[in-house]
């Protein structure tokens, strides 16, 4: 069975982006309805260049889950692996956003149907004919979902799946911090691939420079490390070799899923070039460099759009955008 799909375990939610920019998010008086959650942009971002793409999660029997499946279906994305319940309501956050871009969040999510997803709802068949396995931190905290991780990361690695970690550091969710530091170095090294940003750099390893903190980054499965510097474009490694490709300096109109958009138009990349788990370590510093200069772009474009996966671009979209912006 042809391994070709990128399944994303974790929340899909409603993002709430507000009209007004530069607004503190205590004095927005219009939001816009989008749908979010850091695991459903990378379904997002997948199937919008042309892959196959699954979300594993839970939402309410609400109007909110009902746009989320509807949206999602909209955007190519399989929905079979999203359980409904009526014991809580689906995720929702509202975000302000900085002049430059930047957000705030506020999360309702106490508990949120993702956290309930039961462990043992998981099928193996789910993942027979996965490529790839992407994951983040906000639904590792501790509650039903968190379980279903541990066994959804088995059950991909026992199908030869590669495994992508972006810990996507949401403070607002977690009432400890250490108890979150924690939380990220236990499933990092479940993963062949890790993305991580600048900003959570520090939190995460204690370092601020990535080649002090690349040791911590370098253990178990971990592979690969994909290191993110917003402005200051990017960086790929792997224990044999390295390449950093720069970002070009855009006026952003909404960062909201931009990380997400990279990891996965990096993940499609690989997939799209036969790239499994025991070639990561092969990639030249050529492919590698060619791999993170197109998920700049495709993060470059994306900025320029309200929302996460309303903004990805197609490729064909990309390449167009690419040839007028060289």
């Amino acid at each position: 069975m042809k391994k070709d799909k990128l399944l994303a375990i974790g929340e899909a939610l409603i993002d709430f982006a507000p009209k007004q920019i530069g607004v503190p998010l205590k004095d927005v008086l219009e939001f816009k309805r989008d749908v979010g959650g850091a695991p459903a942009n990378v379904c997002g971002a997948f199937a919008k260049l042309g892959g196959r793409a699954g979300m594993i999660t839970q939402l309410g029997k609400d109007a909110f889950g009902d746009c989320i499946v509807e949206e999602l279906q909209g955007f190519g994305i399989d929905t079979r692996f999203i359980l409904r319940t009526e014991e809580a309501n689906t995720a929702l956050a509202f975000v302000s956003l900085e002049e430059d871009g930047s957000r705030d969040f506020s999360f309702y999510r106490k508990p949120s149907a993702d956290m309930l997803f039961p462990p043992e709802a998981l099928k193996k068949e789910w993942f027979d004919d996965a490529y790839t396995l992407h994951f983040c931190s906000v639904a590792l905290v501790d509650s039903p979902m968190r379980q279903a991780h541990v066994k959804a990361i088995d059950m991909a690695l026992d199908c030869g799946a590669l495994i992508s970690f972006d810990p996507n550091v949401r403070f607002p969710l977690w009432d400890d911090h250490e108890a979150l530091k924690g939380t990220i170095l236990e499933f990092m090294p479940k993963a062949h691939i890790l993305k991580i940003s600048d900003e959570e750099l520090e939190f995460i390893t204690g370092y601020k420079d990535i080649d002090e903190a690349a040791p911590l980054l370098f253990k178990g499965n971990t592979a690969m490390v994909i290191y993110t510097m917003g402005s200051g474009g990017a960086m790929c490694l792997t224990k044999n070799s390295r390449a950093q490709a720069p970002s070009r300096r855009v006026k952003a109109v909404d960062t909201t899923g931009a990380g997400d958009g990279f990891i996965g138009s990096f993940l499609y990349q690989l997939w799209r070039d036969g790239v499994d788990v025991p070639a990561l370590d092969g990639l030249t510093e050529e492919q590698m460099e060619e791999y993170i200069t197109f998920s700049n772009r495709f993060c470059e474009y994306s900025v320029f759009g309200n929302g996460a996966i309303a903004s990805y671009p197609t490729e064909e979209q990309l390449k167009q955008y690419v040839m007028e912006n060289p």
